[in-house]
């Protein structure tokens, strides 16, 4: 049954009609003076009910939006923000209103002529005038809903139009096409938004004009044929020929796209893209033009012949150049010559992923290694050896939680790591906040929920580097109220925004706020910040109550007119509400400045349309942890966020003033983003290179460290970041250095590099943190014959130790828990130090104590109870054994040469036990001198220490 014999059937059927079916001279029609429309009946529904349900709940739903609209303009307000919000809403009702009201006009437009056209012949046909098969009204009702879900769709585009009108250009112009890398990253995003709503506009068009002629008899099938009258045909061809022209404007777009191309030995146009596909794209854009031009001259002059084998002939090409014909030459042209074939492209690729992910700014030592650390270079670099980290995080996070959470309701949510100006000299520091979590709270009722227990205090800090006796840390802050041994003040210890995700807190009221336990009774204080919305009023009480869902607002006697609602405080929550188009670095950590303590928030302007630039592939982010980052292929670390802890104020800084995607968005935000030169000294000085920026460009590093072509195309060089077979993803670490070609010590971010499947070390990068040179990447490369010990096999000497493997199977057969820390790689001089601390934890007990210190340098192992000993141990068994160390640590002469003078009288007749006693005075006066950080001495102590081992070697081998 066609459907023209389907339609017939039911027109005839139906009840009350009055259908002709004709005869050979005559179309069916409508006829009878008594004729009525078969499509309209009555039907009785309960409208009165439904109306009112309907308009109930719509209020509902429109209250309840305006409640959180108007609650976070006073958010907004709160913060100095207000103006960074209406700059974003009122571009999106701008984009609503447009696209609604193009998409209703086009809707509307099309299909009421369809209807009037059909009516039209329909009336002419049949003989009624007054025959109306579909109202137009309803055309007009679908255009309106469709126009509105079509501006709701659109609103999430709001940052690319914006974007678009504050572009800004990168100063970079691709080859191929000759743009500015700006045209692909803020205009061509936009250009196909509008071709693709072109085409869903023309295509939705075209269906609903059809139905429309389709019910009003002027699209019907007769046979197997279709039958269109000739003005609905022309409706209809106007509206497919435009339908084409946006597909190919898609076409001619997909040329530029081809630079993001993932298909060849490249990310970007590769030779077979260059010379077969682009050309192809090109062809099938021009052969829809043409298409859609010839559509409209065939409704005037037919040529359809003609016009269907021009333009078949133009798409078999274009397919042809996008399916077979590539697969072809790829097999049998460019494969047997591809690295000639691919060479340009390749040196393309490689520098456009190397500036996207800032690599191109490298700074690159050739450093040919030594084969361990002397002391000499221990004395030289004794910034580096005085903050070498021995607290582990999750350790040291357990033991804080054991120690200083006090009570119940309080928590330390993580560990993070920064340094301290302390006596003149750079301390680094582990701390934490003392945040509140209401969920631990006994008695959970509304007023200790909302009003008593309000906030944290507090902070615990200890240095990397020191324990007390029994393996606890030291700690340079701790308890209630904060005790501080150091020159640090901690003026405002109270933390109302942080970490944790607590409701809302009402501050300023008649109930105390609980500070801290102390004796038999509590510390309470009152909110004394300007941070939160005023509560001065009723109407106010009754906006919040409906936002929490919370009537003991309004009923509440504890409220007065000074009363203050802080909500939003979570920390990055908050930052994400202002600026959700960055991307926020996982870590958020905590400063005193001021003798307050404010939240410094790491965030990234980033985009996956830059050409060229392979993106950070998903399953490889994935694997990482950093799977946010998945398909990005241009990161910048633009913004720096503080936030102060007591009153939630937002301040964001620009720390790349040549980004233009930040330029772009302060742009769009003028009000929102501060210059570098108004970052205040004091926070610069904590600012640090972010983890996860840094582990994005390593793992993009490990493998465009290749900048020759060869080198890149036979994967000579690869590169890792996580050695193999090994368990546990090496974590980058801040550590203490000095750089090659600098005079000082600074702060920096360090990971290793070893060979693709060997567990060998090739080289290490560091990020630098210090505000001079913040933001700079240095690698430090070694020589691929030279062999330089690697964390996996560093971890498996240690393993080999019979002293240390029998000692944590003994440990662990007397059932405690052995908790190996992470393996740190420290460059001190041109050589490597490992260290490795070692925790034990009682089997049913939370606290883990630093119990030894694993160090390894040339291949050596030594440990000892705490990272002295272990120092001494380790060039202690140098010097006895005369390794590893050079002439001016052990005292060791040419054969020909006199021993040099010292403090020590070296006399030949020296007996073992003067010999004895002398030495173990060397080692203890090398232990204090590294307990007290006079380098020096230490290494004058333990050449004579070296001196007197070899004299009474000399004298037991006699």
């Amino acid at each position: 049954m066609t459907l023209g014999e389907l339609i017939r059937g039911l027109m005839k059927n139906r009840p009350g009609s009055n259908w002709s079916e004709g005869d050979g001279e005559n179309e069916p029609r409508w006829g009878g003076a008594d004729w009525k429309n078969p499509w309209n009946k009555d039907v009785k529904v309960p409208k009165i009910p439904l109306i009112i349900g309907a308009l109930v709940l719509l209020f509902i739903m429109c209250f309840s939006g305006a409640v959180e609209f108007y609650t976070d303009v006073l958010w907004f307000e709160s913060l100095g923000l207000v103006s960074v919000l209406w700059r974003r809403l009122l571009p999106q009702a701008a984009i609503f209103v447009l696209s609604a009201v193009v998409t209703f006009a086009v809707y509307n437009f099309n299909w009421r002529m369809a209807i009037r056209i059909g009516t039209e012949e329909f009336r002419k046909t049949s003989g009624i005038q007054d025959a109306t098969l579909v109202n137009p009204l309803y055309a007009t009702a679908c255009a309106v809903l469709l126009a509105i879900l079509a501006g709701i769709g659109h609103l999430r585009d709001w940052p690319v139009v914006m974007q678009f009108l504050n572009s800004s250009p990168f100063g970079e112009t691709d080859v191929i096409f000759g743009h500015d890398i700006g045209f692909y990253i803020f205009t061509l995003p936009l250009a196909r938004i509008i071709q693709s709503w072109a085409v869903n506009l023309c295509l939705t068009s075209l269906a609903g004009s059809a139905l429309a002629y389709m019910l009003c008899r002027s699209l019907r099938s007769e046979g197997a044929k279709i039958m269109l009258i000739s003005r609905a045909r022309l409706h209809v061809l106007s509206l497919a020929a435009i339908f084409l022209c946006a597909f190919g404007a898609g076409l001619w777009m997909s040329r530029y796209e081809l630079l993001y191309s993932p298909t060849g030995i490249v990310y970007g146009i590769g030779y077979v893209d260059l010379h077969l596909k682009l050309p192809g794209l090109s062809m099938l854009s021009i052969s829809t033009i043409a298409a859609s031009a010839l559509l409209l001259i065939n409704f005037y002059k037919p040529m359809w012949r003609a016009s269907v084998a021009l333009v078949g002939v133009l798409l078999a090409a274009g397919f042809l150049s996008q399916t077979v014909l590539p697969s072809v030459v790829q097999n049998y042209i460019v494969q047997p010559n591809e690295y000639e074939l691919e060479k340009e492209f390749i040196g393309r690729h490689l520098d456009a992923t190397r500036k996207a992910f800032t690599l191109d700014r490298v700074t690159t030592f050739q450093v040919t290694p030594e084969s361990d650390v002397t002391t000499e270079d221990m004395r030289e670099d004794s910034d580096t050896v005085e903050n070498i980290r021995l607290w582990d995080y999750a350790p040291l996070l357990r033991t804080y939680k054991q120690l200083q959470e006090i009570r119940t309701y309080y928590e330390f949510e993580d560990i993070d790591i920064d340094r301290y100006r302390l006596n003149g000299k750079d301390r680094q520091v582990m701390l934490s906040v003392r945040e509140l979590d209401q969920a631990q709270l006994q008695n959970r009722t509304w007023v200790n929920s909302h009003l008593e227990f309000t906030h944290g205090y507090g902070i615990v800090m200890n240095p990397v580097n020191e324990m007390e006796e029994g393996g606890l840390p030291v700690f340079f802050i701790k308890d209630l109220p904060p005790r501080s041994t150091v020159p640090i003040a901690l003026d405002r210890p109270e933390i109302y925004y942080g970490e944790k995700r607590n409701s809302y807190a009402l501050v300023k009221t008649d109930v105390k706020e609980f500070d801290y336990p102390m004796g038999d009774s509590n510390v309470r204080s009152s909110y004394e910040g300007s941070g939160g919305v005023p509560l001065h009023s009723l109407a106010r009480r009754l906006l919040y109550a409906i936002k929490f869902r919370d009537s003991e607002i309004i009923f509440t006697d504890s409220l007065t007119p000074e009363s203050r609602v802080l909500y939003n405080r979570n920390v990055k929550d908050a930052i994400r509400k202002v600026a959700p188009f960055l991307i926020l670095e996982n870590d958020i950590y905590p400063v005193i400045v001021g003798g307050r303590i404010v939240w410094l928030q790491d965030a990234y302007t980033a985009s996956s349309a830059y050409p060229y630039s392979r993106p950070l592939p998903q399953a490889t982010a994935a694997q990482i942890g950093l799977a946010a980052y998945s398909g990005v292929n241009y990161i910048r670390n633009s913004v720096k966020v503080t936030m102060d802890a007591y009153d939630g104020r937002m301040t964001f800084y620009v720390t790349d003033r040549n980004d233009p995607l930040i330029k772009s968005w302060a742009g769009i935000f003028p009000g929102l983003f501060k210059p570098m030169d108004a970052i205040p000294d004091d926070i610069a000085a904590h600012f640090r290179y972010p983890e996860e920026y840094f582990e994005v460009q390593s793992e993009v590093y490990r493998i465009y460290h290749m900048t020759d072509t060869n080198t890149y195309y036979n994967r000579e060089d690869v590169w890792m970041t996580t050695p193999q077979g090994y368990e546990r993803r090496i974590r980058p670490n801040y550590v203490t250095i000095q750089l090659m070609e600098e005079s000082h010590s600074e702060f920096t971010l360090i990971a290793p590099f070893m060979p693709f499947g060997r567990n060998n070390l090739i080289g290490w990068i560091a990020g630098r943190c210090d505000a001079e040179h913040y933001g700079e990447l240095v690698v430090y490369q070694f020589p691929k014959q030279e062999l330089l010990f690697g964390p996996a096999q560093i971890e498996a000497l240690i393993d080999q130790n019979t002293s240390i493997s029998s000692q944590l199977s003994l440990w662990s057969q007397r059932g405690s828990d052995v908790i190996r820390g992470d393996l740190l790689v420290i460059p001190i001089g041109k050589s490597l130090l490992y260290v490795q601390p070692l925790y034990l934890k009682a089997e049913r007990g939370e606290m883990p104590e630093l119990k030894r210190v694993i160090l390894s340098t040339g291949g050596r192992v030594a440990w000892g109870e705490t990272f002295d000993e272990a120092v001494l141990e380790i060039f202690g068994s140098a010097a006895r054994t005369n390794q590893a160390l050079p002439t001016s640590v052990t005292g060791e002469t040419q054969p020909d040469a006199q021993p040099s003078a010292s403090s020590v009288e070296w006399r030949q007749d020296s007996t073992l036990r003067e010999l004895a006693m002398e030495a173990l005075t060397h080692y203890e006066g090398a232990g204090a001198a590294v307990r007290s950080g006079d380098w020096g001495k230490y290494g004058d102590e333990l050449d004579m220490l070296g001196k007197t081992l070899m004299e009474l070697e000399r004298l037991t081998g006699e």
